[in-house]
């Protein structure tokens, strides 16, 4: 049976924020079925709890942000939850409590592999509730030619990520990942956050990236690579693309049975994707795995493949 999971046990770390370069303990922790995805800032008082669901994302600059939605000095922020969020629904854990003793989720090295290896030293436990995805009808398209992002039904998760970057380091590349076929942990998670040289004051003036530095992201200069370590895939940009792809995506709050393709998309363009999809009644439905063809999903209708390794 597909069901409901949560980690085994609580697991600790500590990091840095990539934009406000605040030191951030974090603590992931098991939480009961249902839960979905639940950040809580122990910095504030009693009860500053958020769901990670697409209704409150509040910034999509450079990065991912939720917030509480409260106004007159009762509202918080938690920003930059993306790689936590792609490691999670690529080790199939879906009820999880995220503690933070701040406002950003820390960089580590600028990729989901930190957090996947935290997920799998915690182990995965399976629930009592059966798993339900979100099974997309119709096509949902946003953009125009020179960016845009469109979801279609299918048995199945798979996203096709597309770039196009003005520079000769970049230029174009494309990556193509199968839910049936593709590894998580193998072939996403490492793809690190990447800019360029020439926008890092442009960011840091608008009190982004402060706590960018080669260990946590890839800097691209003029003549080409500033990190001696080279890249780890030949693709790493468009991977990087398509991990945050992921972990937007996620904010659904279930698996996606559906086949995405994006050109030139960040945060803000899959957000819009994923909110045209919600927003629309007859464009989903929710399924309960367990009725499916297993033969199509072949034990994953997303990126769940890493949750074998973590579960043994």
């Amino acid at each position: 049976m597909y069901l409901e999971r949560t980690l085994k046990a609580p697991i600790h770390c500590t990091g840095t924020g990539l934009h406000s370069n605040a030191k951030v303990s974090l603590a992931l922790l098991p939480a009961p079925s249902g839960t979905g995805v639940l950040f809580r800032r122990t910095d504030l008082a009693p009860n500053a709890e958020i769901l990670a669901i697409r209704d409150n994302v509040v910034d999509s600059r450079l990065c991912t942000t939720i917030g509480n939605g409260k106004r007159n000095g009762g509202g918080f922020t938690i920003s930059t939850i993306e790689h936590l969020m792609a490691a999670f629904a690529g080790c199939g854990v879906e009820n999880v409590i995220v503690e933070l003793d701040g406002a950003e989720v820390p960089i580590m090295d600028g990729s989901a592999a930190p957090f996947v290896f935290l997920i799998e030293c915690a182990g995965i436990v399976e629930q009592n509730a059966p798993r339900r995805a979100i099974r997309v009808l119709k096509k949902i398209s946003v953009g125009n030619q020179e960016r845009w992002a469109s979801i279609a039904p299918s048995d199945y998760f798979s996203l096709r990520c597309e770039i196009a970057f003005d520079h000769d380091f970049i230029g174009a590349q494309s990556f193509e990942y199968d839910g049936r076929e593709s590894v998580f942990a193998d072939e996403l998670s490492r793809a690190r956050t990447f800019c360029l040289e020439a926008d890092v004051e442009k960011m840091r003036a608008a009190g982004l990236a402060l706590g960018g530095s080669l260990d946590n992201a890839v800097v691209i200069g003029e003549d080409g690579l500033l990190n001696e370590e080279g890249l780890r895939y030949d693709t790493e940009f468009a991977r990087h693309k398509a991990l945050d792809c992921i972990g937007d995506l996620s904010l659904a709050g279930a698996p996606l049975l559906a086949r995405v393709e994006s050109y030139c998309a960040g945060h803000a363009m899959n957000h819009e994707l994923l909110g045209a999809l919600l927003d629309d009644s007859d464009a989903w439905c929710w399924v309960d795995m367990n009725t499916l063809n297993p033969n199509r999903l072949n034990a994953a209708p997303q990126v769940h493949h890493a949750a074998a390794a973590a579960s043994a």
